[in-house]
């Protein structure tokens, strides 16, 4: 059945591709997460493997929530690493891992990254696609990133 909430079906479209790449970034982020969280280890590794845990849970409840919005504005959400790799717009680092400072500095950067992506999703979902739920809702995962942003940058000295 064909939807009918005042967005046209062109419009639709752009959200449905705008949204799949904010799922894309989370699921990458989300990998990183995990991997930085198994290969923690020296200073402060009970205390940075607890926060990147809860990081990585609270990205998780978000992907599902950014793949069941899509749902309900009649898209389909893309759902393999292959395609989550070809739409984010984060980078991957196979085979390394960096230290403490070197995964905290990547976190925070795709934090950043992942919020201008939503700042400017929440743009073209308000101005260009005229969305005001789709523009809320990702001003709410905004906000998500930049508090975890800064709860990783805590850790830098200067």
């Amino acid at each position: 059945m064909k939807l009918n909430i005042g967005i046209s079906e062109k419009d639709l479209k752009g959200i449905h591709k705008l949204l799949n790449a904010i799922l894309a970034d989370g699921n990458i982020f989300y990998i990183k997460l995990r991997k930085f969280h198994w290969n923690l280890s020296g200073d402060n590794f009970m205390e940075l493997h607890q926060l990147f845990e809860a990081q990585y849970n609270d990205v998780a409840l978000a992907i599902d929530e950014v793949a069941e919005r899509i749902s309900t504005l009649g898209g389909v959400a893309i759902g393999t690493t292959s395609e989550f790799a070809a739409t984010s717009g984060l980078k991957e680092t196979p085979g390394k891992v960096p230290d403490i400072q070197g995964m905290l500095k990547e976190l925070v950067g795709d934090h950043e990254t992942i919020v201008r992506a939503l700042r400017k999703g929440i743009e073209d979902a308000e101005e260009k696609f005229k969305d005001a739920g789709t523009a809320d809702f990702l001003n709410g995962l905004m906000q998500n990133h930049e508090k975890m942003a800064w709860k990783l940058r805590k850790y830098f000295k200067d």
